[in-house]
């Protein structure tokens, strides 16, 4: 969210124990599915925000994880941490209960705390569907937070009511009437790369707070957490993933899930920012996610994260490892950082940007033409038999990332190596750093190919006859 948003739009925060249907009922608020939702306790971690509005009135929407208000160390402690932090920004609060399972002890506990926080709370009592709610409901009164709302998040039953209980009284200025409605244009930016190379320490450092859990444990991060920011007056959005592991390793449910939210998070992002960590060898593993997103033609950040205290030797291996192994990755740049430290981290959102505009450029037909030509005459496509394929002229055909298109003829012997030529040669005469480039090659119209020859007249087939019997009587001679 950007600092307008958070300051001025009312927000209202879901707490609950784990596995009440928190993130079902924030993808019902939010009409998105950006929440995972799975039948697992413990699914959601770091806080996630979404925009929503209810009977004309926009309002922000927090998901939390599940909250044990007397953890006080592990994964636990800093989900709880999360939700904290959440609360400090809550406007109105949803405390979420399962309606199925009842009161619980759990219960008790974030209830005391939320009365302890002094914030005005609304009881919901999820899951419903299907039974009578007056005897569901009635044990929750003891609770003491004022009489629960059954409602059921994943068949969207109650919630009307609940949301007129928890938005009575807000009001927001008038210029922003319409704000859940309007869309930015800003750059989304995915940190992808390997389990516990530093991913959300990386987004922590760029908003300047402890936004995501970092936690020393691979598999923190299990949901792709979108976040706005604004950096010198440019708008952002970050988006952090679940660590990508081999297939072969993949065998919870859970991660399975991660790892398709990842997926989503590339294909939906323009700057894709592939984070390594310097004190690991460059794995298959880096290999394969960094070839993954340049398949989906994602623009490409590579950072190497974890640059403090290296010595000089271990610096050179990994320069080397990188040359090596991503090679590939030769257009992106390349950034050797800290981000538990903030060594380096200034230099990543220029990087983006550049990459951003790179990837959205628009490329002049003209130019594109000289630039195919002078390629041409510098070195021509190679003959495939009688044939050489003759490229006349090309234009853009699509940008994020730029697509060439060449029209020419007996294009379809041009073999790859040339295709990878061309692709250099567009990137280096636009400048084009941080992005992909692809040549698509089309093959010219014959404008004569599907024209049926007229019937002779009577005329031109005698001329044809005496032409054919003077060529034999000189064929006789002879």
């Amino acid at each position: 969210m950007t600092t307008t948003e958070r300051t001025v739009l009312p927000t209202v925060v879901i707490v609950g124990r784990p596995n009440v249907g928190k993130s079902t009922l924030f993808n019902r608020l939010t009409k998105t599915r950006d929440a995972l939702v799975a039948d697992f306790p413990g699914l959601t971690r770091d806080r996630h925000y979404g925009r929503a509005v209810w009977d004309g009135m926009p309002y922000l929407v927090i998901d939390t994880g599940g909250f044990e208000p007397v953890a006080r160390e592990g994964i636990l402690f800093e989900m709880a941490r999360q939700t904290e932090q959440a609360l400090d920004e809550a406007d109105r609060v949803i405390f979420l209960t399962d309606g199925r399972e009842g009161l619980t002890p759990g219960d008790h506990r974030v209830a005391q705390h939320l009365r302890e926080r002094g914030k005005r709370v609304t009881l919901a009592v999820n899951k419903v569907e299907g039974m009578m709610r007056a005897v569901v409901t009635a044990e929750f009164h003891e609770l003491g937070l004022g009489s629960p709302v059954p409602v059921s998040s994943s068949h969207g039953e109650g919630i009307g009511d609940l949301m007129e209980m928890v938005l009575e009284g807000v009001g927001i200025p008038e210029s922003l009437a319409n704000h859940g409605a309007v869309e930015h244009d800003r750059p989304r930016i995915a940190i992808v790369g390997r389990p516990n190379v530093g991913k959300s320490t990386l987004i922590n450092r760029l908003l300047g707070e402890e936004r995501m859990i970092a936690f020393d444990q691979p598999g923190t991060t299990r949901d792709s957490i979108a976040v706005d920011f604004e950096h010198d007056g440019r708008a952002y959005t970050l988006i952090d993933t679940a660590g990508l592991r081999r297939r072969g390793k993949v065998f919870e449910a859970v991660e399975k899930f991660s790892v398709f939210k990842t997926m989503q998070a590339i294909e939906e992002a323009n700057v894709v920012v592939i984070t390594l960590d310097a004190r690991q060898d460059i794995s298959d593993q880096d290999a394969h996610i960094a070839g993954h997103v340049l398949t989906t033609g994602r623009a490409v950040v590579l950072v190497i994260n974890k640059w403090e205290g290296l010595d000089a030797h271990r610096r050179t291996v990994v320069r080397e490892e990188v040359a090596r192994k991503l090679g590939f990755l030769g257009f992106a740049n390349h950034l050797y950082l800290s981000a538990l430290q903030g060594n380096g981290v200034a230099t990543l959102l220029p990087a983006v940007d550049g990459a951003y505009q790179a990837a959205m450029a628009k490329l002049s037909t003209p130019r594109l033409t000289r630039v195919l030509q002078a390629a041409v005459q510098q070195h021509q496509p190679a003959k495939a038999g009688p044939f050489r394929p003759k490229l006349r002229y090309a234009h853009q055909g699509g940008h994020n990332p730029p697509i060439v298109v060449v029209h020419g003829s007996a294009i379809t012997h041009i073999q790859e190596n040339y295709r990878r030529y061309l692709e250099s040669t567009f990137r280096e005469a636009f400048e084009l750093r941080g992005t992909p480039l692809r040549v698509e090659f089309r093959q010219g119209h014959n404008p004569f190919a599907d024209r049926k020859p007229k019937p002779l007249t009577e005329s031109e087939e005698n001329r044809l006859r005496r032409q054919r019997r003077r060529g034999r009587k000189l064929f006789g001679k002879r």
